[in-house]
């Protein structure tokens, strides 16, 4: 296939292209300036509205780029995760609509921030979205994909859960502290936390590219949630560390603000029912096997 990615310098979206390019895929990858075009490179700014000529009619194109939401949510900060998203994807949703020959699939980064803090709720992508800045911004998100589902193209909202890899993202993270022996639960511990693996993050992406039974949102996310201080325990059994310092909710809150209380302390218990309906396979459902399988 020929495959137009964003994001593909990212924690995901890298190993995506990386795994792309390993099956055969010709992929070009969407760049900024200063970055230079070329017959893989093709120059964008959704700032400005520029997406320049493609070398090719893609097959299938993946957009995963957008601010990393990690830090203190300042006013500036919550302007760059919010345009960096809802700019980009309308402006690759149009462009696609607008092509004389449209790819066969759209698939767009997502979130289970979507959901919010919902508790002990068991969420599958029918359930209604939250309350709260991430909430709005997986809204608007996916609703920016719009153009190009009404011009009949598959679109697929990839929710995304606490994606894991020892390189990357959040337990690229906590691994240092963890290792030290300082880690512990946040807050009271209760909070359900969703999460895969990076490979099979990937691999559920690559499915659904290849399947056409399935569009909309698809939650990204292990069959088997657990709560932070399962995580905890769990992480700190397979570093060989303790973990017996947890940080209180009130620290947690007065140190990052918005995004303690929306990512940290938040209780999203998602199930990826349409993965599995459709018949994905996990390589690594449960977390203590994948963070066995994870070079610490």
């Amino acid at each position: 296939m020929n495959i137009l990615i964003s994001g593909s310098g990212g924690f995901i979206g890298k190993a995506a292209a990386e795994s792309f390019c390993a099956k055969g895929d010709k992929v070009i990858r969407l760049v900024r300036p200063p970055a230079v075009a070329g017959d893989d490179k093709v120059i964008w700014e959704p700032s400005e509205g520029r997406l320049d000529t493609l070398p090719i009619e893609p097959d299938a194109v993946v957009h995963l780029a957008g601010e990393n939401i990690f830090g203190l949510w300042t006013h500036a900060k919550k302007r760059r995760i919010y345009d960096s998203r809802i700019q980009s994807t309308a402006l690759l949703a149009e462009r696609l609509a607008a092509m004389s020959h449209k790819p066969e699939v759209f698939v767009c980064a997502s979130a289970v921030g979507f959901y919010g803090h919902r508790g002990e709720q068991i969420l599958t992508e029918a359930a209604a979205g939250g309350e709260g800045f991430l909430s709005e911004v997986c809204r608007d998100w996916e609703a920016a994909a719009e153009p190009a589902r009404r011009a009949g193209i598959r679109t697929v909202a990839l929710r995304f859960g606490m994606v894991l890899a020892a390189h990357g993202g959040a337990l690229a993270k906590m691994l240092p502290v963890f290792r030290m022996g300082l880690g512990g639960t946040l807050g009271d511990g209760r909070q359900w936390t969703s999460w895969i693996t990076l490979s099979d993050a990937v691999r559920a992406m690559l499915f659904a590219i290849q399947n056409d039974v399935l569009s909309g949102a698809i939650n990204v996310v292990s069959p088997n949630p657990v709560r932070n201080a399962e995580l905890t325990q769990l992480l700190a059994q397979t570093l060989h560390r303790p973990a017996i310092l947890p940080v209180p909710s009130a620290m947690l809150r007065l140190m990052l603000g918005d995004f303690a209380k929306e990512t940290l302390l938040a209780s999203v218990r998602a199930s990826p029912q349409k993965l599995l309906d459709a018949g994905f396979c996990f390589q690594y459902p449960s977390l203590a096997d994948a963070l066995t399988a994870i070079p610490a």
